[in-house]
């Protein structure tokens, strides 16, 4: 159990309260003195599930995470990393300790003429520290403008949207790996990135807190422009010349006509990934629907829109209970007020056997179901 009468962290700084825990370490829990007990993570996830932890703690700084790995009762409860709750679906409550990233800070590491480097917290909400690299006219990110979610989930996904992945600017990732509380930095090519996928999602699952990530950003800018629908909403607003915010401006607006707010109704984004086929099952599915859309890979393998396989099996706009998927989005599931996770789950895993059944295409979940 807690004790309420532990001397609160406020009352140290990093230093003294690292040094406090560890003198300290033999009392039980001295890491969790401002933990929250028996606490709905309804707030804390995107889908608004509303299962409950036993114990939830923000992390504002590497002190602190360092002093909570330092306490060997930690290995006894297992261990959940939330940032904006944007990429996980809650199946279940939580018997242990969920850690809240809460570490900011934006940090120019080196400037000239052509880029900047800039090392940012992990918590810093995603949205927001794109807009701040607009309002600096730092560029790179503006095709990214409105993904939800935190710093530090960016690289674990490698979010990507609309002809840009978040790969392309990262040049450093730190992490601490929890288990032997070692401080990392590995660099873009160790990162293994691909499409929607990191090592963070592999080798390093579960097993990592990612603290800062630090990203090369132009100052002379080389826009994107080859999406089609950012192309329309340029044209829409009579944008000849666009500039970085003129293509984050249409990013917005798209996302927005598209995707809604968690707020009034529960999802996480995009729930399935987009599959790649090889060459003797694209002319095999071309065949048997000339109107697929697909586009050629640099393997040579064909990526097909998933959106477009479900809207094709019935699956777009289709409710079941208190879920489905969206009408706007085949890509979105929603949670309409009442869902369970375990429902969301099932419906998900619903549509991924039809696809399968009726394409002979398997698609996955994007999003990390706990």
């Amino acid at each position: 159990m807690l004790n309420p009468g532990l001397i609160p962290i406020a009352l140290f700084d990093s230093l003294q309260y690292l040094m406090f825990a560890k003198s300290v370490a033999s009392l039980p829990f001295i890491f969790m003195m401002k933990a929250e007990q028996n606490i709905s993570l309804k707030p804390y996830n995107t889908f608004g599930i509303d299962e409950s932890a036993d114990y939830l703690l923000p992390i504002n700084n590497e002190q602190e995470l360092d002093a909570l790995l330092a306490n060997n009762e930690l290995n006894k409860l297992p261990l959940l990393i939330l940032g904006g709750g944007s990429n996980v679906l809650l199946t279940q409550s939580w018997k242990g300790l969920v850690l809240l990233n809460r570490i900011m800070g934006i940090e120019v590491l080196s400037e000239d003429e052509e880029r900047v480097e800039v090392r940012v917290g992990s918590g810093e909400n995603w949205h927001q520290f794109v807009m701040y690299c607009l309002e600096k006219d730092w560029g790179g990110l503006e095709n990214l403008a409105l993904i939800p979610g935190t710093v530090g989930a960016a690289p674990m996904q490698n979010i990507g949207a609309y002809g840009v992945e978040v790969k392309e600017t990262v040049l450093q990732v730190e992490y601490v790996e929890l288990a032997k509380r070692l401080f990392q930095t590995i660099d873009n090519t160790s990162c293994k990135f691909g499409y929607r996928e990191s090592i963070f999602k592999h080798k390093l699952k579960n097993k990592v807190f990612i603290t800062r990530v630090v990203f090369a950003l132009t100052k002379k800018h080389k826009l994107n422009t080859a999406y089609g629908a950012i192309n329309e909403q340029l044209k829409l607003h009579h944008i000849q010349n666009p500039g970085i915010a003129d293509i984050a401006e249409a990013v917005i607006a798209i996302r927005r006509s598209k995707l809604p707010d968690p707020k009034d109704l529960g999802n996480a984004g995009s729930f399935f990934k987009n599959p790649e086929v090889d060459v003797i099952d694209y002319q095999r599915l071309i065949a048997a629907f000339p109107d697929m859309p697909a586009y050629l890979l640099p393997d040579g393998r064909y990526k097909i829109p998933a959106a477009w396989l479900i809207e094709k099996a019935g699956w777009k706009g289709k409710r079941v209970g208190n879920t489905g998927c969206l009408e706007k989005q085949a890509l979105v599931i929603v949670n309409y007020g009442d869902a369970k996770g375990a429902e969301i789950l099932q419906h998900s895993q619903t549509v991924m056997h039809d696809i399968m059944n009726r394409f002979g295409v398997k698609i996955n979940p994007e999003v990390n179901v706990i």
